[in-house]
């Protein structure tokens, strides 16, 4: 992983220690942006370049996967079982959630994600229709950071105007996260939660990340096995004739095709960042909740402090 362990350099150096000599690399991004997947190809490109035994690595990458059958199934099980918890599910407005990336990354250096993002929600809501399931939908990005510009919509207005527009039960659906973490237990399931209820929507369900969902898990691997043909192999020449099935080039080639020009990337969310800044809002005010209750507890264990010579409470 590139901020947890095993991070990325601890696998690699597991992987000499096995004596790997060729590799499927395997983005868990379902689909592809040079903030995601393509920071995780810099960083690969970086060892594999200063690393004598990975220089000549035969490997290849599947760069995005959000179109395979199984990932798309998995997707929709779990959006028809959420459903199925609302007293009127035919009413709920699926909302697709997903991280965000600077606007010029899409605008200027041909960023995919945000063409991938909306076939990747076509292909989830075309499968729910075979199921008889024709609720509304709508996509927007979450997580920006910074001053720049980002894709939009972002979630947090598009929540507010859907209040506005009389939306009240809305089922979140992370998206671009296969895991639980601090974008989806804290950012949609508090803040997000919070800020629909207040903007008039009444009911709220949130579609959990796939994370070890059979479906998803037996994809993946054939999604592997596939590319195991294509190891070492030289790649298509046209980004765009690439199938569903058939992973694309190698980490240099996708780079060269999607991130030529190496721009600075946006740091990854901090949890616990202080200041004015929107994500420490919610820690520096649980944190301040905290000091204030155990002033209160100790004043009231000791009768002593600030509070009693303040006259608020009574002299022991």
């Amino acid at each position: 992983m590139r901020y947890w362990h095993p991070f990325t350099e601890e696998a690699i150096e597991q992987i000499k220690r096995d004596g790997i000599t060729k590799l499927v690399v395997l983005p868990l991004y379902p689909q592809f942006s040079i903030s995601t997947s393509g920071s995780s190809l810099r960083l690969l490109e970086a060892i594999f370049r200063e690393d004598e035994y990975l220089v000549n690595m035969q490997h290849t990458v599947i760069p995005s996967w959000y179109q395979r059958e199984g990932y798309i199934k998995a997707m929709a099980n779990l959006i028809e079982k959420e459903l199925e918890k609302f007293r009127s599910p035919k009413e709920v407005m699926i909302f697709f959630s997903a991280h965000g990336v600077p606007l010029a990354y899409v605008e200027e250096a041909g960023d995919p994600y945000k063409a991938e993002m909306e076939e990747c929600v076509d292909l989830i809501m075309e499968d729910l229709e075979k199921r008889k399931i024709n609720n509304s939908y709508t996509l927007a990005y979450q997580s920006r950071v910074g001053p720049v510009e980002w894709l939009r919509p972002y979630t947090d207005e598009t929540i507010i105007e859907l209040g506005r527009k009389g939306v009240k039960s809305l089922l979140a659906v992370p998206i671009s996260f296969v895991s639980e973490h601090i974008e989806t237990l804290e950012e949609i399931d508090v803040e997000y939660k919070e800020l629909a209820l207040e903007s008039g929507i009444k009911n709220w369900g949130r579609v959990p990340a796939l994370g070890c969902e059979p479906t998803f898990i037996s994809d993946l691997a054939d999604a592997v096995i596939d590319s195991l043909p294509y190891v070492g192999a030289m790649a298509v020449s046209n980004l765009e004739a690439r199938q569903s099935l058939v992973p694309l080039g190698s980490v240099e080639e996708l780079l060269a095709a999607y991130d030529s020009q190496r721009r600075e990337l946006p740091p990854p969310v901090v949890v616990w960042e202080w200041g004015w800044t929107k994500s420490a809002e919610t820690w520096n005010g649980r944190v301040a909740m905290l000091a204030v209750f155990f002033v209160l507890l100790l004043e009231l264990a000791t009768g002593k402090g600030f509070l009693h010579q303040w006259g608020i409470l009574p002299l022991a």
